[in-house]
């Protein structure tokens, strides 16, 4: 293990010995009343910066894939391609894929927005990102709900846990019908087919979801394909926030 793992290893130590040290009831009530007011805080000023962003679409992918990366390149076209349809682009602000998406907004003359959270590593906000349109969060799912909230599409790149969670958190209230159907397309067969193969053997024949299910997404290989679904449903479909 580096010098860095063993100093974050140590830090996660510390903070799982210190969750179990025994507070107050006085402590825990103002601990918690605290955080109620940070949350509220992280709500109102997400809403107060992306209120008149426009119709956009969230990118996201994994922060550690280099410019070079032939993903990192397509998450360029797609955000630029995205622009020409007259959409925003959101990612996560930090590096990898959100700043491919960031730049190819960039590089559109469209609306470039992040969304960043605070991690001891990976994050830190790209240089593309609009002056005015950068949010910092300390809670992902305050984040969470800003992304769906102000996004008319998901364009999901290969990513990690992240990317899962977001793309998760979509289908499940799209499932649900907490928000309104909107296009969600994964990007890279050869990367999502696992996880759509899963889907398929595992969750739809044990009946945990219904196979009408695996049509709330799009499995494309290219720019264009992704471009083109986006186009496609908001051809048929009015544009609006999801809630």
């Amino acid at each position: 293990m580096t010098q860095v793992g063993v100093e974050n290893a140590f830090e996660l130590d510390q903070k799982i010995e210190n969750s179990f040290v025994q507070k107050t009831w006085d402590e825990t009530i103002a601990k918690d009343s605290w955080m109620i007011f940070k949350i509220m805080a992280e709500l109102v000023d997400g809403y107060e910066k992306l209120a008149k962003i426009g119709p956009c679409v969230s990118i996201f992918g994994s922060a550690r894939l280099k410019p070079e990366h032939e993903y990192y390149e397509m998450a360029v076209e797609i955000a630029e391609k995205i622009t020409k349809l007259g959409f925003g682009v959101i990612t996560g602000g930090g590096p990898g894929i959100m700043e491919a998406g960031n730049k190819g907004a960039r590089q559109g003359n469209g609306k470039s927005i992040g969304l960043n959270i605070e991690l001891p590593f990976e994050q830190h906000f790209n240089p593309y990102i609009d002056k005015g349109y950068s949010v910092d969060f300390d809670y992902f799912f305050v984040r969470k709900v800003m992304f769906v909230k102000y996004s008319q599409g998901f364009i999901v790149m290969p990513g990690g846990f992240g990317t899962l969670d977001e793309l998760m958190e979509a289908l499940t209230l799209i499932q649900t019908q907490k928000i309104a159907k909107f296009p969600i397309v994964l990007v890279g067969t050869e990367y999502w087919s696992g996880l759509l193969e899963w889907f398929q053997n595992t969750m739809v024949k044990n009946g945990m979801i219904h196979e009408d299910d695996l049509n709330l997404f799009r499995l494309v290989d290219s720019a264009d394909e992704a471009v083109a679904h986006i186009k496609a449903f908001y051809e048929k479909y009015s544009i609006s926030v999801n809630f």
